[in-house]
């Protein structure tokens, strides 16, 4: 199955950014993802066959809570 995004969204990653963030916003589409860091900025492109073997879930931007984004809520999802 194809892995549907849309620029924008917002992925969650299986391992944290060296930085400590797990956030990711989608910036670029086709048969690599572009995506950046939401906690250092770090631009990074990926296959998308990589990128579905890394992911933990998507969320549209749309779908956060405003609190979503809280270092309280992240620490809470890796334990």
């Amino acid at each position: 199955m194809a892995l549907e995004l849309n620029i924008g969204d917002v992925l969650l990653m299986k391992k944290p950014h060296p930085c400590g963030g797990s956030l990711w916003t989608v910036t670029r589409l086709g048969a690599d993802i572009g995506m950046t860091c939401q906690q250092c900025g770090r631009y990074l492109l990926l296959a998308r066959s990589q990128l579905a073997r890394r992911l933990k879930r998507v969320t549209r931007p749309d779908a956060l809570p405003p609190d979503a984004l809280s270092p309280d809520t992240l620490s809470e999802e890796r334990e």
